[in-house]
């Protein structure tokens, strides 16, 4: 009985295979890796700063579940969403103090469970920060923990007692005084902190620290969200011998803290545990020092990770410019190095990062339309996931904040203290926060040009950019020619040519300083993007014909037809 079942299904299988086919152009040996979390389209929200609901200055869930359609007329396929749990916001809810509850700036677990539903109606998917490097101070491990020496918690964080002498030295990136240890005076003992004071970084050593975070992670996951997003995790493994580290080392700070000992051990039992059970995405922030470390987290074999979301390229920007011939140089590397194994993220900005017209593009009023079409061309069409910050769809710019007390940011906050306590040269600081200070990526979602640029009924947490009555979404909605309805239509070309996903990338005129130029090549599919990163005429020398070459997509109303670029443009050929 059991053989003729297997034989009809074989038969019906035979029937229906002609009309069972693969996307353009992928071959049965390319379609076997296929993944949905490849073919993704992340679209990142700051939930602080998207849609203000009830009307108190800070965006919230039912702001952003009443922009839901919106969100869905992007053509993205998933939603990252900075955290939202319970936090006292030293750290804009970067230290956490209730991983199983919502902010109440943000609402409710109701709420959540709303937006959850919304998305998945609407196909997208869900994807969540979870921050377990470090907790808030105000977490009930860490009272309990530096309640006494002989608690229970004591070892869910790193202590050093006093009467040791002092700890050696630690760098930490948003104390004023960079000092990673604090003195906590209830049991005479220091406890490690590599961001604030107030995010005392947990100890992964300790097993029941490790379950905690597993069992956390599995309530999220149960409810139905589709992935993880781990912050500062390369950080999360400490060497606790605690060596002294040379001198000058803070300015290679990653070199000594990234993939500690232990991490794949922890990644590998993080995998067993949650990702082997589940259907979900998994990216941790940064991928190490090396091509190797990168591997060694995300490669299928190991068991680890998804992807790699590695910042080589977004440090690339500088106050004062960058080369264009490097930023090529930095994307073809992490793409050769992964063109058959791993996979990465492509992104040029998030919510640590100031807006990427600003820093990649130009935002005078000239050349910021065509130059943030132009680089968001650039990331719809690299291999690897896109993950693309909201606002950046509108071309959304840096705010030009003159005072320190247009800032928010803590972290900018205590370094423009440390800054003083040194004497340095104050106006220069402000000169170069204004250009990459992440508040400048921070400030509210320009939805219209009514009061508040729509977002909120009152006074927003932080200013809104003063150009919001020209630069909205309510004004491109109505011109088809607009940064937001061109996102739309980059977003649609990558999710109709499969060659954009997983297509062999070769970089084309690698030496030119104006033109990025490379192809696409999946199966007989092949395709040619020419961007012209400046302000002025260029070409590239591509070698390829281009008599037959067809335009599939450009920035301007007219695209080159010849690879003559015009002043930041952006064409897209099939060949």
């Amino acid at each position: 009985m059991r053989k003729q079942f297997l034989m009809l299904i074989i038969a019906t299988l035979c029937i229906f295979a002609p009309f069972i086919s693969l996307p353009q152009n992928m071959s049965k040996t390319e379609s076997t890796d296929r993944k949905w979390w490849k073919e993704a389209i992340v679209y990142q929200i700051y939930p602080r700063s998207f849609k203000d609901d009830n009307g108190d200055g800070i965006g919230d869930l039912k702001g952003i579940i009443s922009k839901l359609d919106y969100i869905k007329s992007l053509g993205v396929t998933a939603v990252w969403l900075n955290p939202i749990y319970t936090s006292p916001n030293d750290d804009n809810g970067y230290d956490v103090s209730d991983y199983r509850n919502i902010m109440k700036d943000f609402g409710t677990m109701d709420d959540f469970d709303a937006l959850l539903k919304g998305l998945h109606e609407r196909g997208i998917r869900l994807v969540m920060d979870m921050v377990v490097n470090h907790s808030s101070d105000e977490h009930e491990w860490f009272k309990q923990s530096r309640s006494s020496r002989n608690s229970p918690y004591r070892n869910y964080y790193h202590w050093w007692n006093a009467e040791r002498g002092t700890p050696p030295p630690r760098y930490s990136l948003f104390d004023v005084n960079h000092d990673a240890w604090r003195y906590d005076s209830l049991t005479n003992a220091y406890y490690l902190h590599y961001f604030s004071r107030k995010q005392p970084d947990l100890n992964w050593e300790n097993p029941k620290v490790r379950q905690e975070v597993f069992d956390i992670m599995k309530f999220w996951a149960d409810k139905g969200i589709d992935g993880f997003r781990l912050d500062a995790f390369q950080f999360a493994a400490k060497d606790t011998t605690w060596p002294v580290f040379p001198k000058g080392y803070e300015k290679n700070f990653t070199k000594y803290y990234a993939i500690g000992p232990h991490l794949h051990d922890y990644l590998k039992e993080m995998y067993n545990e949650v990702f082997s059970k589940y259907d979900v995405m998994s990216v941790a922030e940064g991928a190490g020092n090396s091509f190797r470390d990168a591997h060694d987290l995300v490669d299928a074999d190991r068991k680890e990770l998804n992807m790699a979301y590695a910042f080589d390229a977004v440090d690339v920007a500088k106050p004062d410019g960058y080369s264009l011939v490097h930023l090529k140089e930095v994307f073809t590397k992490w793409d050769n190095e992964f063109a058959k194994k791993g996979w990465l993220s492509i992104f040029l900005a998030n919510h640590d990062q100031a807006r990427m017209v600003t820093r990649f593009g130009n935002d005078n009023p000239q050349y910021r339309e065509i130059s943030s079409k132009m680089l968001t061309t650039f990331i719809m069409t690299m291999r690897g996931t896109p993950f693309y910050y909201n606002g950046d769809e509108l071309g959304m710019n840096n705010p030009g904040f003159k005072s320190i007390r247009d800032y928010r940011d803590m972290a900018t906050l205590n370094e423009y203290r440390h800054q003083e306590n040194i004497g340095a040269d104050m106006r220069a600081y402000l000169e170069r926060i204004a250009f990459e200070c992440r508040d400048n990526g921070r400030t509210p979602f320009q939805w219209n040009g009514t009061a508040n640029a729509g977002f909120s009924t009152s006074k927003p947490w932080i200013n809104v950019n003063p150009n919001y009555k020209t630069v909205n979404a309510a004004v491109q909605e109505k011109d088809p020619n607009s940064v937001l309805n061109y996102f739309r239509s980059v977003v649609k070309l990558r999710k109709d040519n499969p060659v954009l996903v997983y297509g062999k990338y070769t970089l084309l005129d690698k030496q030119n300083p104006d033109v990025y130029a490379y192809t696409r090549v999946l199966g007989p599919k092949r395709l040619l993007i020419l961007l012209n990163f400046h302000g002025h005429n260029a070409k590239a020398i591509t070698g390829i014909n281009m008599d037959k070459a067809k335009v599939l997509l450009g920035n301007y109303a007219r695209p080159s037809t010849n690879g003559e670029l015009r002043p930041y443009e952006a064409v897209v050929y099939e060949l």
